[in-house]
């Protein structure tokens, strides 16, 4: 915007008088126009804050805030050789099952025998025990065999097979028909599937030794 100039005093004096009747000048106000090339103050004021913006370092890593990670470094490591372990200690009971399942009762010993030798910690170790007392059952020691499905009956108390398997085992080895009688009565209870020879064969793949005294207790031959 223009500033005006008030204009000298001297053209609001009078004339000396004349003659003639003059008329007294208006005065006018004189405007300077401003030079588009001067800066103003709007302008100045966002040059320097441009100024200080591109001045002004950029953010760095450093200057947030840190992370938290409740997790320590020792415990993630921790947890992923448990991890490791768990994936190892499945894999060799799979392996174990599919041994059984094909009749090779050697070989699913030396699986399952892994699992309950370096695995015992986890709990789903018991499982592999009972694998390993089917399979010691059919090319083992029959005595250890049902050493180990008394000690499993206690631990996996609930587990139909390992009771049935056992009932099976007290009857055509020990002579024990009333012992039998109670773990079988626990087994058929919670999966009547164990009455039938061909779920035993086909299903869970025991070995013939097995089904053979499985087949005495229910016909009590």
């Amino acid at each position: 915007m223009g500033a005006c100039k008030a204009p000298p005093i001297s053209r609001f004096l009078l004339s000396a008088p004349q003659n003639r009747k003059t008329s007294i000048p208006i005065p006018i106000p004189i405007c300077l126009k401003s030079n588009p090339n001067s800066p103003n103050r709007r302008s100045l004021l966002i040059s320097t804050t441009s100024l200080v913006v591109l001045l002004l370092p950029p953010p760095t890593p450093s200057s947030a805030f840190p992370i938290f990670d409740p997790v320590s470094p020792n415990e993630r490591a921790a947890s992923a050789e448990v991890s490791r372990r768990v994936s190892e200690a499945v894999d060799l009971l799979e392996k174990g099952r599919e041994l059984q399942a094909q009749g090779d009762f050697q070989q699913a010993l030396q699986y399952f025998t892994q699992v309950v030798n370096n695995y015992k910690d986890f709990a789903f170790s018991d499982y592999a025990r009972v694998g390993r007392a089917l399979a010691l059952y059919e090319v083992g020691d029959r005595q250890e065999a049902i050493e180990e499905m008394e000690d499993v009956s206690v631990s996996l108390k609930g587990y139909p097979e390992v009771h049935a398997a056992l009932a099976a085992a007290l009857y055509a080895d020990k002579h024990a028909p009333l012992l039998a009688e109670n773990q079988f009565t626990i087994a058929t209870l919670l999966d009547p599937h164990y009455i039938d020879i061909a779920y035993v064969r086909e299903t869970k793949h025991w070995p013939p030794s097995l089904i053979s005294s499985l087949q005495h207790f229910i016909t009590l031959s």
